[in-house]
């Protein structure tokens, strides 16, 4: 068996890596994440002979292959990362809450970390960088979980990460990847007493699987069904390039636009909001009124008409639907029946019908004439991200450091007891 992926033996091993780890000062993390982002330079050749490898196995036009793909200009930007979340102010041992009871009792609340914390995730291997980062530095030990699809990119990933953690003289179980198979799997969702939270990154299957059968709290990140409504008071230039943006940049994420929502009164402007469309050869699913609307000014090849299942889809690829509505209120009402609480947007100048959206969409992001492509913990300036949470329990949208703390309570005394 490779040295990097463990077997039946690794709960005892990632308890204690953890308990070893609480004992690391922040000084010497930051360290070691920077002597890592220079190792991914030097080893980018074997990092990209085993990203390769997958990358044979998988065909071009599966959506996730843009996802699974790593290159030079991809090490680069992840090393870059790195360096990012190493400079960052450490999230432990903040003071959130100090009173003195009237005994003369003194309680504070201090951030902690979890402890152990697991990642099922898909093809995405520049995520097990992103999860070692993040949980490195908020004292975590991570637990991982990758696709098949992306095992050998991710074997040749944690070697290097265990080779720069030996080099430092700490445990490389600190970080821990499982084998491929649903068996590993099985048993990471079951591992209570050893790991403290789930995370699964990926679509809603992934994400559906995963709350049904783990045992381990779990925090739902990944699954984006996002709309974007442009109103009756819209503007069409800034809707075409918002449209455009958030649909386009890159399909396979989970901030791209799934389904445009536009005002019956502007179905005159779809044409022009969809044209730069047919340049990547995006699919319409449009609805009756819609496409009759789109019928010869959009590509005849490209324009279908929508079926219920176009409405509440995760594409995932150079797909869209758009639905047309009589009111915001009905907007509202599709976002908040087909949406997965991720990113919605309203493109309007009318402050009334914003203020309406803002208040009624149930999600963690909420745009105003701005791109969902922006819903990333690097662009909210939180500096990376270990995915997007779509619930609303202790964390919601990017998770970054600060997510990735918990808290407990420390109480000082002078010989204090109670009657």
């Amino acid at each position: 068996m490779n040295a990097t992926i463990h077997s039946s033996d690794w709960k005892e091993a990632v308890v204690n890596a953890s308990r070893t780890l609480q004992l690391i000062n922040d000084k010497t993390i930051s360290g070691i994440l920077l002597a890592l982002a220079d190792e991914i330079t030097i080893s980018s050749p074997n990092i990209l002979k085993a990203n390769a490898e997958d990358l044979a196995a998988m065909d071009k036009s599966n959506p996730m292959y843009d996802r699974l793909l790593l290159n030079e200009q991809r090490l680069d930007n992840i090393a870059a990362d790195i360096r990012n979340v190493a400079g960052l102010a450490s999230p432990l041992g903040k003071t959130l809450l100090e009173t003195v009871r009237p005994n003369g009792m003194k309680i504070s609340k201090v951030t902690v970390p979890f402890g152990v914390i697991g990642i099922v995730y898909e093809a995405r291997p520049n995520v097990t960088f992103d999860v070692f980062s993040l949980c490195l530095k908020s004292g975590n030990v991570c637990v991982l979980k990758g696709g098949s699809d992306a095992y050998r990119s991710n074997v040749a990933i944690v070697g290097v990460i265990r080779d720069v953690l030996k080099r430092f003289g700490l445990n490389p179980d600190i970080i821990t990847l499982l084998q491929a198979g649903h068996e590993a799997t099985a048993d990471l969702l079951n591992a209570v007493g050893y790991v403290d939270l789930i995370i699964p990154r990926g679509g809603k299957g992934l994400i559906d699987f995963v709350r049904t059968h783990s045992k381990i709290p779990v925090i739902e990140t990944g699954a984006g069904i996002c709309h974007t409504y442009f109103d009756e008071f819209g503007d069409t230039k800034k809707g075409s390039k918002i449209i455009f943006n958030a649909k386009t940049r890159r399909v396979s994420v989970c901030n791209a636009l799934d389904c445009l929502i536009i005002h019956e009164k502007r179905l005159n402007d779809l044409p022009t909001l969809c044209e730069k469309l047919a340049e990547k050869n995006v699919i319409i699913y449009a609805d009756a009124k819609a496409y009759t609307f789109l019928v010869g000014k959009y590509p005849v090849h490209l324009l279908q008409k929508a079926t219920a299942e176009s409405f509440g889809t995760e594409f995932l690829d150079y797909k869209m639907a758009v639905k047309s509505v009589e009111s915001i209120q009905e907007a509202i009402e599709h976002i908040n029946r087909y949406g997965s609480k991720h990113s919605e947007c309203i493109v309007s100048e009318n402050e009334g019908n914003i203020a309406l959206f803002d208040a009624m969409i149930d999600a963690a992001c909420v745009y105003t004439n701005v791109s969902t492509a922006f819903t990333d913990g690097a662009q909210f300036g939180l500096g990376a991200e270990i995915g997007i949470s779509t619930q609303k329990m202790h964390a919601r949208g990017p998770m970054a450091l600060n997510e990735l703390c918990t808290y407990k309570w420390i109480i000082k005394g002078d010989g204090q007891v109670r009657e």
